[in-house]
């Protein structure tokens, strides 16, 4: 796999970006090294990418903001590099789509376990699934979510709060009807996989889901269990 795919690096320290450009290289992958936003934008111009490694602290634009811009019209998966190790930089990161996160100094190993899965993630998805909704509004069974406001509705339209956690994985659903989705698959389709303990709430997250969006929780018509697989929502999506 590793021989066809291609890697950005974007990183404004050029010892950094080149060691990690020469390892991810030794390991079968096409490189393309940018030092700063525009670079990796004049790449994406000419050439398709398959994962970004992305730098957050650069000067000028940052890492956030190109991945904001990214995210506006693109769902490459994009694995944040930083010095900071707070917890809120991770979840800003996350909030904007990043698929995973990686503190320096690291071992160019981890990258590239970590690349290897998100790659193999988001790979296991057929390619007609991959695109994200970028519609405002979804209707699904007698429920409408406003993508925008994160706001769900009934046919009556009363309004029925999701956390955000919720939100993601209601969303991740409605982007995929009928599919199978493996608790790896909700995990990099919602916050990507940077936390362990996250692993054993996915479950903990789909029932407090079917709490609000189900008539019979514990028999549910909409997110359905597939014993062994998964969840798969069963109900016919609209987008507008």
């Amino acid at each position: 796999m590793g021989e066809t795919l291609h890697i950005a690096i974007v990183d404004d320290h050029r010892d950094i970006r080149d060691l990690v450009g020469r390892y991810l290289s030794k390991q079968g992958y096409k490189v393309s090294l940018a030092e700063s936003g525009s670079a990796l934008k004049r790449i994406m111009a000419h050439s398709t990418l398959d994962l970004i490694i992305l730098d957050v602290m650069m000067p000028g634009e940052d890492g956030l903001s190109v991945c904001r811009d990214i995210r506006g019209s693109n769902q490459i998966p994009i694995i944040f590099l930083t010095a900071m190790a707070e917890e809120m930089d991770r979840i800003v990161g996350l909030e904007l789509g990043a698929d995973d996160y990686l503190v320096k100094p690291f071992n160019p190993r981890e990258l590239l376990a970590r690349v290897r899965a998100v790659l193999r993630r988001v790979n296991s998805l057929p390619p007609q699934q991959r695109q994200r909704i970028k519609a405002k509004t979804i209707h699904f069974a007698h429920w409408q979510l406003d993508v925008g406001r994160q706001e769900l509705t009934d046919k009556d339209g009363v309004g029925i709060p999701l956390s955000t956690a919720e939100f993601r994985l209601l969303k991740a659903f409605l982007e995929h009807p009928g599919l199978i989705l493996t608790r790896d698959q909700l995990l990099d389709l919602t916050v990507g996989r940077v936390a362990d303990v996250f692993d054993r709430s996915i479950d903990n997250h789909v029932s407090r889901l079917r709490k609000k969006i189900e008539e019979d929780p514990k028999n549910p018509l909409i997110i359905r269990t597939q014993w062994g697989g998964g969840y798969s929502l069963s109900a016919d999506v609209v987008v507008e």
